[in-house]
């Protein structure tokens, strides 16, 4: 859980994001990135023991800076006014499917899965598709999958309207070989953060998505 303090800090930063105030407040974000860093640490605590390829991480291999890179960015306020937790075997400089938690005023979620892998990952991805397509059919058909996620996230800017290059159009896993970015995702109330029991609750939400993550990550280390 994230203490109301937390929140109302990241309220306070929305609306103040510069940074005379923000070096004016430093005592309240080292505040706020101590209870961060807690609530990191309790996701551990929950999830390694259900996915132990999460064994290794350490709370900094899960955190995000809160200064925004505003270099190729037309917002240069310099701050993030939410905060992110990333769960993943994958090490630095190697993209892998993975658990996510997003906390923000102006909308939370959880997510899941491998967004927009580079050329080279996409393309191991959809062999994987390809060949063991029911495998990852029954993953999506599964209750507890179809009940918290339903399905993968489309939209038109992650969904080709053509067959990839390679593909059959008549292809039995057409619309899954469309697909540029495999992630799914929930929304949940900001306010449900303060709860005692909101690490527990969003594990066992997120650790449905385990046999996703495995399959893609399958995909995404296997040898050409």
């Amino acid at each position: 859980m994230l203490s109301k303090d937390s929140l109302q800090f990241l309220d306070d930063l929305k609306n103040n994001n510069n940074r005379d105030w923000f070096l004016a407040n430093k005592k309240r974000y080292e505040s706020f990135r101590e209870d961060y860093q807690q609530l990191v640490a309790d996701f551990l605590n929950a999830m390694k023991p259900l996915d132990p390829s999460l064994e290794m991480l350490e709370v900094k291999n899960c955190t995000f800076r809160i200064n925004r890179d505003i270099r190729f960015s037309k917002d240069k306020t310099p701050y993030k006014d939410h905060l992110g937790i990333w769960l993943s075997s994958g090490s630095k400089g190697m993209n892998r499917s993975g658990y996510y938690v997003h906390i923000a005023r102006a909308g939370s979620f959880i997510a899941g899965g491998f967004y927009c892998p580079e050329a080279e990952d996409l393309k191991k991805v959809r062999k994987e598709i390809a060949y063991f397509y029911e495998d990852l059919e029954e993953i999506l058909k599964e209750k507890n999958f179809k009940k918290e996620f339903g399905d993968f996230d489309r939209n038109e800017t992650n969904v080709l309207k053509n067959p990839p290059r390679g593909y059959e159009k008549d292809h039995p896993a057409i619309e899954l070989l469309k697909l540029k970015s495999f992630e799914t995702s929930q929304k949940f109330d900001i306010d449900e953060v303060t709860n005692k029991d909101f690490v527990a609750k969003i594990s066992k939400k997120l650790i449905v998505l385990k046999p996703l993550n495995d399959f893609i990550n399958r995909a995404v280390t296997s040898e050409e």
